[in-house]
């Protein structure tokens, strides 16, 4: 059985791979939605428990004024490393020109610069951040005058000590967790929905054409059993999912550095199971469909409604309580929710355990029902 089996699944992925529009949905266009996606989202849902890094290039003769800067970067959440000018740096600088003290007490209109490597929603918050962090300074400065003292290290530090007439207390509503963006969360989200996008289009359209063009039927009369082709066919879909999971783990490692945490071998484990259960979707769904734009319609609609609804798309952390609990009823949402829980929280295998067993459960009852509706004809 499993010799008539493997014979049936390599011609399958072979076949498979031999088609363009599986070769770009499984090698390329992961990539090209890794880059924008990760990219795009670089600063979405928050910061992560370690602070920004940020260089600060101060001016020669640059005065008491760029302490008071440095000071309110750290206020705003930043780690301040200071540099000299001609440092080469990855980190977003804030360049203070030289005798910016000086330059500011004398009413002289004075600028400082903000670059960064990188752009998308992260580099404008630190744009956002910086801005706060330097109109802080100049609020005092304007205090200072209204009180008519001369600014100096201690007129601020009497500003500071100085009872607020308003604050604000800003608290998190029940236990804090960190959001995941950027590529942590992209490279999992991408790579489970075109998985799944992938086997429910192109391996549930190819069993429709074998079935409309007779192939199935003289596949019926050799000496191999109905179980042996289902099971072949099972296979060669499982195959694909995994050369597209196992590319997308490695494209996602060396060209995003991606980091898969401490429990690899459970991420794998996580992974293995969800690529079952597509597997068996696939061969449902082409079970099912009569036609290649049912097949291919059916696939799509499936993929997009679940790595929405399961957390693919965004952090599903960031949406409302209700969206979060019916993402715990969704394939994705198993997936999603164990990645997360092994790669970002590092919350350890157990946390996955579930998770793994419900996709492999899931991934047999499909796989039985696929078995029971497979048609030659």
């Amino acid at each position: 059985m499993l010799r008539n089996a493997r014979f049936i699944a390599l011609a399958d992925l072979r076949h498979q791979l031999r088609a363009r529009e599986t070769l770009m949905w499984t090698f390329l266009m992961p990539i090209v939605f890794f880059y924008f996606i990760g990219t795009v989202t670089g600063g979405f849902g928050g910061h992560g428990e370690e602070p920004d890094e940020i260089a600060l290039v101060p001016g020669a003769d640059s005065g008491f004024l760029v302490e008071q800067v440095e000071r309110r970067l750290v206020d705003r959440e930043y780690a301040v490393r200071r540099m000299a000018s001609e440092e080469e740096t990855q980190l977003p600088r804030l360049s203070v020109p030289e005798r910016f003290t000086e330059r500011v007490l004398a009413g002289e209109r004075t600028t400082l610069e903000l670059t960064s490597s990188e752009e998308g929603l992260h580099t404008d918050y630190d744009r956002l951040r910086v801005a706060r962090a330097v109109y802080t300074v100049l609020a005092d400065l304007v205090a200072c005058a209204a009180a008519g003292e001369e600014p100096s290290p201690e007129a601020f530090a009497r500003l500071d000590a100085t009872p607020r007439a308003l604050s604000l207390a800003v608290v998190p509503a029940g236990k804090a967790k960190r959001v995941p963006r950027g590529f942590e969360q992209t490279v999992p989200g991408t790579l489970v929905m075109f998985t799944l996008l992938v086997l429910l289009t192109s391996g549930s359209v190819l069993l429709v054409v074998e079935r409309n063009q007779g192939l199935l039927r003289r596949l019926a009369s050799t000496p191999i059993s109905r179980g042996e082709v289902v099971f072949g066919k099972w296979l060669g879909r499982m195959a694909l999912g995994l050369v597209q999971i196992g590319f997308a783990m490695l494209a996602g490692t060396l060209l995003f550095r991606m980091d898969w945490g401490p429990d690899l071998a459970w991420v794998c484990v996580v992974l293995f199971a969800w690529a079952a259960l597509a597997a068996s979707l696939a061969l449902l769904a082409g079970s099912l469909a009569r036609s290649e734009g049912q097949a291919i319609a059916l696939g799509v609609l499936t993929t997009n409604v679940l790595a929405a609804l399961g957390g693919c798309w965004w952090p599903i952390e960031i949406t409302p309580t209700w969206m979060q609990e019916l993402a715990l009823f969704l394939p994705t949402g198993w997936a999603m929710d164990a990645l997360h829980q092994l790669v970002i929280f590092r919350a350890g295998p157990g946390s996955a355990l579930p998770h793994a067993l419900g996709l492999a459960a899931a991934a047999l009852l499909v796989g039985w029902a696929a078995a029971k509706a497979f048609r030659y004809q």
